[in-house]
């Protein structure tokens, strides 16, 4: 067995569930050896019931007291039991599992393990794995099991029974690293390393294969990007553009004055867009900073010149959302310029007749989804791109536009506050905006550090809004065992907090688990205020922008990164009205309350960034993953800030001496830089 084999060559692997490992990008066994798990459930000894903590997953021991009832309806039987130790009493629940009545009705020690919440009756255990007879646990109690990204219909158990077999096809001689290299940094030998990723031992081990591929990581993305970068000089600016007068009567006009940020960075825009080169600029600025109006100055440089502006959005809500704003201003300020949709959901008549309003250039400036760079898509004249973060342009994308005759300006807009020295290294491609001052019309948030003693304090705040004509978020972190139980759990919440709030005030949900039109659905309803109150996971994070949403809610905020918290936060704090951000946890640790007191006292999107820095250093196992920043499977470009930084002295030395990685001891690299960069699994900027 080879590691270039196909994934469907390993035993118990059918059809079906290769095509299910194809979803998770895993094709080929080389892939699933590096499809490394998300984290650890580390099975310790249960804790007497009386020790439990909320919010947290504990093992308890004991014996049935009582009788196990089953309640509700059909869709959602709810069983419920008491366990009893020496020690006290604890109620237990499970949905959807009525059959347990009659498994656990037998008597005799069972041992159960669960997330301990808070509820109006006092602690419970939701849902937890039971082992029973509960001489079953003893098997894995103090191992270390792996949690892998789930997709519906492939079980962590698959995965683990997979990747073993995976294991035996790894030999020394798939090691990308040059041994130099590996020497220097005293990395443990790629065999061993691979296998401590998957199935380690005690926690040491695996944070110590994980620095050998978090370096690896960084390595192969920062000489991918500066091969691509000194292979492909900056194409010449085709585009001759004029300064407009209609600019200056627009920023006149505007009810309010641009920051000295915002006037900074437009001018180095239109200083890149009338240069010799074509510009390829990242703008980054804390959430709420007003990149979105220098965008569409740049859009309207463009436009009023003869030629085209695209502006791509992450979801369809969105896109429709920048339309509507983008179309009203060039109404009201009188601007000669027509503005275009393009989504995927429109319809193959309202597709056909946007396509003809964009190739005959009727059209100036058009908003959308990745619909805009599909085939069928031609432009009259395309200058500028201007792309969110999450999209940003990879080869194929580049080689799509290049194929209709253009080789646009590039604008990638980022909120995700990164320090200057990290950005420098991660979009080495790209010249750098910073727009680190806010605008003076905006009401700071204020924030709270709560324990969840004060939920129901919080839910007569949020009641208390509603009531003034505001809206709330509540935002539920992701449940670690599966995604079909993400859902579970967002669901539940809101179906509790709808009987907590009353008929008049309307809760939904949100979850990774809907289709997208289905989250488009909810959010256009909630951009109307149909909706009160949104329960969420983080798909929240890029979202619609609801001036009227005053609160958000983050549950179990001890499990959020702080650049993703703060990410969330800027949900609201959007209109006129006084916002408030409510961070609720359940951990009594001096070092969670650090953490979330920066929060607490700023709202500096770039100072919490430092500041994270500062307080999560290498090692944390659990690592809470900075989300929308780049994909990486281990790296984090906070809590491994100084391998980033190793990494690239040492990506900046091999090109030096070896620029084409032809010497015997890059050829690893060079193969798996080329292959990354031909599949396009490594986005870069243009």
């Amino acid at each position: 067995m080879k590691s270039s084999s196909s994934i469907g060559s390993l035993k118990g692997i059918g059809e079906k569930t290769e095509n299910l490992f194809h979803r998770l990008g895993v094709y080929r066994i080389e892939d699933l050896i590096r499809y490394y798990p998300r984290g650890f459930e580390i099975y310790e000894d249960p804790v007497p019931i009386s020790e439990t903590e909320e919010g947290k997953i504990n093992t308890i021991s004991g014996s049935v007291f009582g009788r196990i009832g089953v309640s509700g309806n059909r869709s959602l039987q709810v069983t419920t039991l008491n366990l009893k130790d020496l020690t006290g009493t604890i109620k237990v629940l499970w949905f959807r599992m009525p059959f347990l009545r009659n498994t656990l009705g037998k008597g005799g020690m069972l041992v159960l393990r669960g997330r301990v919440v808070r509820r109006k009756s006092g602690l419970v255990m939701e849902h937890p794995e039971i082992y029973y007879p509960a001489s079953k646990y003893e098997e894995k109690l103090h191992s270390m099991q792996p949690v892998y990204p789930l997709t519906s219909g492939l079980t962590n158990n698959a995965i683990i029974k997979a990747v073993r077999q995976a294991l035996e096809a790894v030999d020394e001689s798939q090691d990308i690293l040059p041994p130099s290299l590996s020497a220097a940094h005293r990395f443990l030998p790629y065999c061993e390393a691979v296998q401590k990723m998957h199935f380690p031992e005690n926690k040491e081990e695996f944070i110590q294969a994980r620095e050998r591929f978090v370096y690896e990581e960084f390595l192969v993305f920062i000489l991918a990007l500066r091969r691509m970068k000194e292979n492909e000089n900056r194409a010449e600016n085709r585009f001759i553009l004029e300064d407009q007068p209609e600019i200056e009567q627009f920023l006149k006009e505007l009810p309010y004055d641009l920051t000295n940020a915002q006037k900074r960075v437009w001018k180095e825009i239109q200083n890149d867009m009338q240069g010799s080169h074509v510009m390829s600029r990242l703008v980054q600025g804390d959430v709420g900073s007003g990149k979105t109006i220098v965008a569409f100055l740049g859009l309207l440089l463009a436009g009023l010149n003869g030629y085209q502006g695209a502006l791509m959005a992450p979801t369809e809500v969105l896109a429709r959302q920048h339309y509507e704003n983008i179309s009203g201003m060039l109404e009201h300020y009188h601007i000669p310029l027509r503005a275009e949709l393009l989504t995927g959901s429109m319809t193959a008549k309202q597709k056909r007749e946007a396509y003809e309003r964009i190739s005959s250039g009727d059209v100036s400036i058009i908003i959308g989804t990745h619909a805009l760079i599909q085939d069928k898509v031609s432009y009259h004249d395309l200058a500028l791109v201007v792309t969110d973060e999450q999209h940003r342009f990879g080869v194929k994308q580049r080689e799509a536009l290049a194929g209709k005759g253009c080789m646009p300006h590039i604008l990638v807009m980022s909120a995700t506050p990164i320090p200057r020295t990290l950005a420098i290294i991660l979009y080495g491609d790209l010249d750098i905006s910073v727009i680190d001052e806010m605008p003076k019309n905006r009401l700071p948030i204020k924030n709270c550090v709560v324990d969840t003693g004060y939920r129901e304090t919080a839910y007569r705040f949020m009641k208390k809004q509603v009531a003034e004509g505001r809206q709330c978020y509540v935002i539920c972190p992701m449940v670690e065992e599966s995604e079909s139980l993400e859902a579970e759990n967002v669901q539940d919440y809101s179906r509790m907090l709808a009987d907590e709030m009353g008929n008049d005030i309307c809760v939904a949900c949100l979850h990774g688990k809907m289709k997208q039109q289905e989250k488009d659905e909810i959010m256009d309803a909630f951009g109307r205020n149909e909706i009160q109150i949104l329960v969420s996971t983080t798909v929240i994070e890029v979202g619609i922008d609801v001036p009227n949403a005053t609160v958000i809610m983050i549950e179990n905020a001890e499990r959020f990164g702080l650049a993703q918290l703060h990410q969330l936060r800027g949900r609201v704090g959007r209109g006129k009205y006084q916002s408030y951000c409510i961070f609720m946890t359940a951990s009594k640790s001096d070092e969670t309350k650090e953490r979330l007191d920066i929060l607490n006292h700023s709202n500096d999107g770039f100072f919490i960034a430092s500041e994270d820095l500062k307080l999560r250093g290498p090692g944390d196992l659990f690592g809470i993953r900075q989300s929308g920043i780049l994909d990486f499977k281990v790296a984090d470009v906070f809590q491994d800030a100084k391998i980033l930084q190793d990494a690239s002295e040492d990506a900046g030395k091999i090109l030096e001496e070896d620029p084409e990685l032809a010497a015997p001891e890059n050829a690893g690299l060079r193969r798996y830089i080329d292959r990354k960069i031909s599949e396009i699994m490594l986005e870069t900027t243009l």
